[in-house]
């Protein structure tokens, strides 16, 4: 892990496996929630793509979640107006399951921090993280206690 450094010198790089957001949604107390948070006010930037933004919509507006069309544009929009666009160069990296390949290709051209719940549908790596751990991590390197 890097050294800790002041927070007002670098706004950490994320991406956002889909399940952040769809448990971001249905708990609002839990790191999911306080992960989009803190990309509301600044404090970290997700990254996205246009396949990326497509599977969030389409995911966010399964049935069996019953979310309304106000919150999931709430959430996709919060992801755009903060984030950044980027398109990475898809990798060739052996995938424990393809379909997550978009959010690791990214996570490694932007250089960020992938947070997913499902950590085994991705190769083992550090930058890798379950919300928790990274709330852990970002609070240890930058105290940014939710």
């Amino acid at each position: 892990m890097p050294e800790k450094q002041d927070k007002t010198q670098q706004i950490h790089r994320v991406v956002l496996d889909t399940n952040i957001l769809v448990s971001s949604i249905l708990c609002a107390r839990g790191n999911p929630a306080a992960i989009m948070k803190m990309i509301s006010e600044g404090k970290i930037a997700p990254y996205y793509n246009a396949e990326i933004m497509s599977e969030y919509n389409r995911v966010l507006r399964y049935p069996k979640l019953g979310f309304t069309s106000i919150r999931i544009e709430l959430h996709i929009k919060r992801i755009s107006a903060k984030g950044i666009l980027l398109e990475p160069e898809k990798s060739i990296v052996k995938m424990p399951d393809e379909d997550d390949r978009i959010f690791y290709d990214l996570h490694k051209a932007a250089n960020a921090i992938l947070i997913t719940g499902n950590t085994k549908h991705y190769p083992k790596e550090y930058s890798i993280m379950k919300p928790a751990e990274f709330m852990e991590y970002i609070n240890s390197m930058f105290g940014y206690g939710v």
